[in-house]
């Protein structure tokens, strides 16, 4: 196999047509830079230079060797940039999966945010998969996932970062008994019937642990698997349920600070008109969302700066005020 930096020698004498001119060129001596292209004359096995006066010309063999070699510096200096870019964030591939409501609420935002800070990065933007939310991140086919508090630990090259608690809130329509309660204890919906909006798995399980803990199991009379269309069944009176913050939407009114008129958090769905959204207590079911990430890619820029406006978005939904 012909050395490289042999071939760099070369060309250093091609280019300055004597071993001396490309020794001071190098910093080498001349008997160093001799030996060099010797020992690369026997790896190819044929003449590289042929003396001319007092200086020296390529041979054929040489000229195709010295050609080569300048591509492979150009090759490096390229692979050189395009890694000091990829370090600092400015070109690359970010992977990030997520949940649906996390994806209008924190996702949105947040990646809005990456791309005015870092244009050059090649976002992947999926779905995570239901039944196994880690899997491409543990496999490392995803930088970064959205998921709810996993029952088991991930494997010890994934963090797991904590972004928020998104509170269960009870979902009441709008002429209901308890619509103008501030608060209601959840075991006044104990004999209830329940419009069920989760799918079993991590989001379903705050609802019937807190609804244990209150002493009943909710009888889920309807089911639907979104929340808008299980808010409708709610509004038509159909039943009453628990539906967390980021999937519920910001109430009728609802304003940044900034701007009059503006939505307060993007979310999934929004509010329905037809219901009244009330916090509930003792107990109040939560479901904590994380970011999964791959150690590895906790040194990047891009990958740090979206945590960052993760954990950003997410303040404003975990502290924002309930409106009926």
């Amino acid at each position: 196999m012909l050395d490289v930096r042999r071939m760099q020698v070369l060309r250093a004498v091609v280019t300055s047509g004597s071993v001396t001119a490309a020794a001071a060129h190098l910093g080498y001596t001349p008997s160093a830079v001799s030996q060099q292209v010797a020992a690369l004359e026997r790896q190819a096995g044929i003449p590289l230079l042929e003396r001319v006066g007092r200086g020296v010309r390529p041979t054929a063999a040489g000229r195709l060797l010295a050609d080569h070699a300048a591509v492979i510096s150009r090759d490096l200096a390229e692979a050189e940039t395009a890694l000091a870019d990829l370090r600092a964030g400015r070109t690359g591939r970010l992977a990030v999966r997520y949940f649906a409501t996390a994806g209008a609420a924190l996702v949105a935002p947040a990646l809005a945010g990456l791309r005015r800070e870092h244009p050059g990065v090649r976002i992947d933007l999926r779905m995570t998969d239901p039944e196994d939310p880690l899997k491409e991140v543990e496999q490392g086919r995803a930088d970064l996932a959205l998921v709810i508090a996993p029952r088991t630990r991930p494997r010890e090259d994934v963090e797991l970062i904590h972004l928020l608690d998104d509170a269960y809130d009870a979902v009441l329509p709008a002429g209901h008994r308890l619509a103008s309660r501030e608060t209601i204890a959840l075991v006044e919906l104990a004999e209830e019937q329940w419009v069920g909006s989760e799918p079993p798995g991590p989001c379903l399980e705050p609802v019937l642990e807190a609804c244990a803990a209150a002493g009943f199991s909710p009888d889920f009379v309807v089911q639907s698997e979104d929340y808008p269309t299980a808010q409708g069944f709610v509004a038509a009176g159909l039943g009453i349920g628990l539906m967390p913050r980021m999937g519920l939407g910001p109430g009728p009114g609802a304003e940044t600070a900034a701007g009059t008129g503006a939505v307060a958090t993007a979310v999934a769905g929004g509010r329905h008109p037809g219901v009244v959204v009330r916090p509930v207590r003792d107990p109040r079911p939560v479901r904590s969302v994380y970011a999964a990430v791959r150690k590895v890619s906790l040194g990047r820029p891009p990958v740090r700066a979206l945590l960052e406006a993760l954990r950003q978005g997410a303040a404003p939904i975990q502290a924002g005020p309930i409106q009926a």
